[in-house]
């Protein structure tokens, strides 16, 4: 916590607003919003918890309150958030919902600078929807996208987090930005006292837990390594069948769920593993998809064994930091895992190489400059 100088800067007052996200999200509050209050900007963030107003890090972080179920939310929680947003009167409004988008033509109409923040392709990711069957995927996708590109014409610009994103928006509004969800330098680099020798004999996955992230696989591919290497678990899981599925498997006995995990939870179980996993299976949303969590690995310093999409397998390749395979198989999963326990001083190369590529590419501080100058122009204009 620290107190908010609203004497810093010359009046350049931002809001960003969420009703999905959580108040600290890495890419919302840790990056963006950081980043531009250390940059001298006024930042506030409305987020829709329930939690409470708080200031920390020098952002405002303002309260729509929290919603009972997932419909009420959408139904309810943008008005609640508009209220808020417009009681902050800022120069320039931020949002990070596709569910905002009414809201921010409200502010548009209202005199405000509105800029939307593209994490994801939201019309391919409707496509990959298992619970949605294939003729009501193919009309949500198409009508999304339409009401997407019309609305996105009338906003003032577009933040987008891959560039394959971006070339998507450019084409609809040409005050567009790549700014991508990279690692911060430093966050997830491992103790020096960790000797690579010293690390466990277990490989980790944190993240989001669903069917189409791989992560049955990765447990059934658990009793087919020769090695014995334990699978650390971090995250929530999607559905309960789901994870009624998942924890039948025999491979789960080789399993140690560790639930939710902090910013400073990743760092330690990243540091004492020996690869990340991000084996997601090839969905439409995949393919082109740049996920923050190959990236942290990279960064953490720890091969990668990810799935063989050519981009995927681009990245890894060309940083020499990991293994491409078949998501669907899981002995190829187990394969991976058995050459990097057999292998060390390779794993241990791996691990320096994804570091390097952090270092000098793939990370925020970079994406940070984007955004800032992308800020200095809209503020200009």
């Amino acid at each position: 916590m620290n107190e908010y100088r609203e004497d810093k800067v010359d009046g350049a007052l931002i809001c960003h607003l969420t009703s999905v996200h959580a108040r600290h999200d890495t890419r919302i509050f840790l990056k963006e919003c950081r980043s531009l209050a250390d940059a001298g900007y006024l930042v506030h963030l409305i987020v829709a918890d329930g939690k409470g107003d708080e200031i920390n890090e020098n952002v405002r972080i303002i309260d729509a309150g929290a919603s009972s179920s997932r419909l009420q939310r959408i139904r309810h929680a943008p008005q609640r958030v508009l209220e808020k947003a417009l009681l902050v009167d800022a120069q320039i409004y931020h949002l990070h919902d596709p569910e905002l988008i009414p809201i921010g033509l409200a502010l548009k109409k209202a005199g405000k600078r509105v800029i939307f923040d593209a994490h994801e392709d939201v019309p391919k990711q409707l496509l990959g929807k298992p619970y949605l069957n294939r003729p009501l995927r193919w009309l949500l996708s198409k009508v999304f996208a339409q009401y997407e590109s019309w609305a996105c014409r009338k906003l003032d610009g577009v933040v987008a987090a891959t560039p394959f994103i971006c070339k998507k928006f450019l084409s609809i509004n040409p005050n567009t930005v790549n700014v991508g969800n990279f690692p911060m330098l430093g966050e997830l680099t491992p103790p020096p006292k960790i000797a690579w020798s010293s690390r466990a004999l277990q490989v980790a996955y944190i993240g989001g837990i669903s069917k189409i992230r791989g992560v049955k696989e990765l447990v059934q591919a658990l009793p087919y390594t020769s090695s014995g290497a334990r699978l650390k678990l971090g995250g929530k899981f999607s559905e309960p069948e789901f994870e009624k599925a998942v924890k039948s498997e025999a491979g789960w006995e080789h399993v140690d769920e560790l639930g939710f995990v902090n910013r400073e939870g990743v760092r330690t179980v990243l540091a004492e593993s020996i690869a990340g996993l991000v084996t997601f299976y090839p969905t439409i949303s995949h393919l082109d998809a740049l996920p923050n969590k190959m990236f942290e690995y990279m960064s953490a310093g720890i091969p990668v064994i990810a799935s063989n999409f050519p981009l995927w397998q681009e990245i890894i390749d060309g940083s020499q930091c990991g293994i491409c395979v078949d998501p669907l198989d899981s002995r190829a999963v187990a394969q991976a895992i058995d050459y990097l326990v057999a292998h060390p001083e390779e794993a241990k190369s791996m691990g320096q190489n994804g570091q390097k590529s952090i270092q000098e590419r793939y990370n925020w501080d970079m994406e940070a400059r984007k955004l800032i100058a992308f800020y200095r122009r809209m503020m200009d204009s």
